[in-house]
């Protein structure tokens, strides 16, 4: 089981953060392979920024996204940028508040109002973590407490308890 994961969004969304956490759950507490890498503009904040993320049961031989199984986005620009390299018949997860795809075929499309959950919770900068509970509830690839144990490793305490209700929050809403 090879499953090729893409985020992206803009610069300060976290999708970097996210593909790391990812990546560190999969390896660290779900005992399987992964291979994480990222990419954004070098303004950083407010350009296209997109973090991709390999997961295996068995070596990964090759560390690059070809054809993303699972699409997470989180900007219209992304979306624009990325969906021709997203394997079709995939599933794309979106804010529908943020990203329109009324005129996108050939996709299983999710949506996750993650910045409306995030504002909910009281910290917009969360809907990363929002994404990241619907992507892993979607995709099934480990137990939902696997992300929260290395969300623990990865973020401050001060932000722990908001960053693990927005996981939560995020697969409740698939």
């Amino acid at each position: 089981m090879r499953t090729e994961i893409r985020i992206a969004g803009t610069g300060g969304m976290g999708v970097v953060l996210a593909g790391m956490i990812l990546g560190h759950a999969a390896v660290v507490y779900g005992g399987l392979e992964a291979v994480q890498s990222q990419s954004y503009g070098s303004e950083a904040r407010g350009t296209a920024a997109k973090s991709e993320v390999i997961v295996s049961d068995q070596p990964i031989k090759y560390p690059k996204v070809r054809e993303s199984d699972y699409f997470i986005a989180m900007s219209q620009k992304a979306l624009e940028m990325y969906l021709p390299g997203a394997k079709k018949g995939s599933i794309l997860i979106v804010d529908p508040d943020l990203v329109d795809t009324a005129k996108i075929k050939g996709f299983e499309i999710v949506e996750v109002p993650a910045m409306k959950t995030a504002d909910e919770l009281g910290l917009r900068l969360v809907s990363n973590m929002v994404m990241l509970g619907a992507f892993l509830k979607k995709s099934g690839l480990f137990p939902l407490e696997t992300l929260e144990k290395a969300v623990a490793d990865l973020i401050s305490a001060k932000n722990l308890e908001i960053d693990i209700n927005a996981i939560r929050a995020g697969a409740e809403l698939v």
